[in-house]
C-alpha cells in the first residue's frame, strides 16, 4: 500500500510538472495574477523594516510567516543571538533534489525629507511627466490601463521585498494551474541583510543540516544597466575599515595654534591621498596580487553589453579610474573606498580651530582572490611606512606624547566574495529556463560589483549560487525615492515561473 501511494503521488507530481508552459503561456499566466501580486508587494512595503529597530522586523516576519503558511509551506525561525533567520521549505512528492532560495526582507534605513511623497512606507505609483519628473498617479488607473514604465516607490519595492512579491505570484499563479516544480524548495529569509548579516556566517554553519541544498539561487540585486534579463554568477564580498588621526586633545583656537598644532583632517588626507595614484588605482604593494584573467574570461567581460559611456554620463563622470581597462574588468579587482569622513564643524556650525581629531570610515569590496585579513595587513603596514604608529585604541597621554604620528584602525569582515564557474551545471539549467522565459540568452555577469552575504552557504554547504537579478538597475536602492518598474515587475514573474518549472534532474 505504501507503494502504491508513493507511485499515485509521484505520477501526480510528474503530471502537474509536464505542464511545463512555455514563454505565451508563462505571460498569460503573469497577466492573470500580476495585479494580485501587486497589491501583496503594497501591502509589504508598507510593514517598515528598519533592522536597526528590531520590534520593526518582528512584524515583518510575522507577515512572511503567514503567507507562506497560507501556500502550504513550513515555515520555522532559526534562533540566533539577535534577530532570527527564517526557513520556509515545500518538499515535492518524489523529488530528489532541493533548490535554496535567498531573499532579504530589511531596508536600508529613511530620511523621510527627501522622498518625494507623503511617506516612504505608503507606496504610490508614478509616471514620467514631459519635464522627466515623477508625478503620483491613481493606483486605482492599473485596473483599466497599464504602462511598463511606471513605477511603485516605496522603502524595499525593489531591494528587496519586490522579489519576495514576485516569487509569491508566480507560485500562485503556478498553484492556481495545478504545476509544481521537481524539485524541493527551501527558502531563507534574511531580516539583517541592510545591517551586514552580522549573525548569518554562524548561523548557516549550525543550521547546516536544516538548509542542506543542490543548488542557490538569490533574489537580490538589479539588473544589467540595459534592463536586459540577467544572471550573475558571483558577488563581491565586503569588510570595513575605520581610520582615526589625532591633533590636540581639545579643538583649539586656529589663530593661537595654527601652524603649530598639527591638523589631524591633514594628517588623514595626506594619508589617504598616498594609498592611490591619480588614476585611482591602488599603491600599496601586492593589492592587487593573484588577479589576472586569460582570453576566456576577457571574453566574458566583452561579452556583457555596457554602454559606458551612458554610464559616465548617467554618474556626470568626466573620467574613470582606471583599475581595470573596462567596467566589468575594474569590478574583478578588490576596491578600496573611502566611504565618509568627519572631522570638527562644517557649514552653519564652522568655527575657526584646529580640530582634534578626524575620523575616515572606508569600505572593501571583496574578490574570491582577496584574502581579506591580508588586505588589512597590507594596509596597516602601509600606514606604518608613511611614518605612523597604529594602535587599536585611542592614545593614552603617555602614548600621544611618545608618538609624533597616530592612527587608531579597526576593521572587521562581513563576509567573503563567491564566483560560481558560468560552465557549471547550474549555469546551464538557469540559462535554459530564462531562455524559456524570454525567448533569448541572459546577459551574463562573472560577478557582480555589489555583496550580499553567500558565501557563508556556498563554503558550509558545498554548492553552487547564482544571482537572479530582476529589478530595474535605477531602481535608486539604498537611496530616497527607490523605485521599482512595472515592467521588470512582471517580467521578474516570468523568471519565478520558469525557474520554478525548469526539471531539476
Amino acid at each position: 500500500m505504501k507503494k502504491l501511494l508513493l507511485s499515485i503521488a509521484l505520477l501526480a507530481s510528474l503530471n502537474a510538472f509536464a505542464q511545463q508552459p512555455n514563454q505565451a503561456k508563462i505571460e498569460e499566466l503573469t497577466e492573470s495574477q500580476w495585479q494580485h501580486g501587486l497589491s501583496l508587494l503594497n501591502e509589504m512595503v508598507s510593514i517598515p523594516n528598519d533592522a536597526f529597530y528590531p520590534e520593526q522586523i518582528e512584524v515583518n516576519i510575522a507577515w512572511c510567516e503567514n503567507q507562506f503558511d497560507k501556500r502550504g509551506y513550513s515555515t520555522e525561525r532559526l534562533k540566533t543571538s539577535g534577530i532570527p533567520l527564517l526557513l520556509v521549505e515545500k518538499k515535492q512528492p518524489g523529488a530528489t533534489k532541493t533548490t535554496l532560495f535567498y531573499f532579504h526582507v530589511d531596508g536600508q534605513a529613511v530620511d523621510r525629507r527627501k522622498w518625494l511623497q507623503p511617506d516612504p512606507y505608503i507606496p504610490v505609483l508614478k509616471a514620467q511627466n514631459a519635464k522627466g519628473d515623477w508625478e503620483i498617479i491613481q493606483m486605482e488607473k492599473l485596473k483599466s490601463e497599464y504602462n511598463p514604465d511606471w513605477r511603485v516607490y516605496a522603502r524595499s519595492s525593489s531591494d528587496d521585498k519586490g522579489p519576495i512579491a514576485m516569487f509569491l505570484t508566480g507560485w500562485d499563479a503556478l498553484a492556481e494551474e495545478g504545476i509544481s516544480p521537481n524539485y524541493n524548495v527551501k527558502i531563507i529569509l534574511d531580516f539583517e541583510e541592510e545591517q551586514g548579516s552580522p549573525l548569518l556566517p554562524k548561523a548557516v554553519i549550525d543550521y547546516k543540516e536544516k538548509l542542506a541544498a543542490d543548488l542557490m539561487l538569490i533574489m537580490d540585486g538589479p539588473r544589467h544597466t540595459s534592463n536586459e534579463p540577467t544572471l550573475s554568477y558571483g558577488a563581491r564580498g565586503i569588510s570595513d575599515m575605520t581610520l582615526t588621526t589625532y591633533g590636540p586633545k581639545l579643538p583649539q583656537h586656529s589663530g593661537h595654534y595654527g601652524n603649530y598644532a598639527p591638523n589631524p583632517g591633514f594628517l588623514l588626507a595626506q594619508l589617504l591621498a598616498s594609498m592611490k595614484d591619480s588614476e585611482g588605482r591602488v599603491t600599496i604593494p601586492g593589492y592587487y596580487d593573484g588577479i589576472e584573467f586569460n582570453e576566456s574570461e576577457k571574453a566574458i567581460f566583452d561579452a556583457v553589453p555596457d554602454d559606458e559611456a551612458a554610464i559616465n554620463q548617467r554618474l556626470g563622470l568626466g573620467r574613470t579610474d582606471q583599475v581595470g581597462k573596462s567596467y566589468q574588468e575594474s569590478i574583478q579587482y578588490p576596491s578600496l573606498n573611502i566611504r565618509g569622513m568627519r572631522s570638527a564643524w562644517v557649514g552653519p556650525e564652522a568655527r575657526t580651530i584646529v580640530p582634534d581629531v578626524a575620523l575616515a570610515e572606508l569600505d572593501i569590496r571583496l574578490v574570491p582572490e582577496s584574502d581579506p585579513n591580508r588586505l588589512f595587513s597590507l594596509i596597516e603596514k602601509h600606514i606604518q611606512g608613511q611614518g605612523f604608529t597604529v594602535l587599536d585604541h585611542d592614545p593614552t597621554d603617555e602614548e600621544r606624547m611618545k608618538y609624533p604620528k597616530i592612527v587608531k584602525m579597526t576593521k572587521s569582515i562581513s563576509y567573503q566574495a563567491f564566483r560560481t564557474p558560468m560552465d557549471s551545471e547550474a549555469g546551464a539549467w538557469l540559462r535554459k529556463a530564462m531562455n524559456r522565459a524570454y525567448g533569448k540568452d541572459p546577459v551574463q555577469i562573472r560577478i557582480s560589483g555589489g555583496s550580499i552575504p553567500i558565501s557563508p552557504f556556498v563554503d558550509a554547504l558545498g554548492i553552487p549560487a547564482v544571482t537572479i537579478p530582476t529589478v530595474n538597475a535605477d531602481n535608486n536602492q539604498h537611496s530616497p525615492n527607490e523605485n521599482l518598474r512595472l515592467g521588470n515587475y512582471k517580467e521578474g514573474i516570468y523568471a519565478i515561473i520558469s525557474v520554478l518549472t525548469e526539471p531539476l534532474n
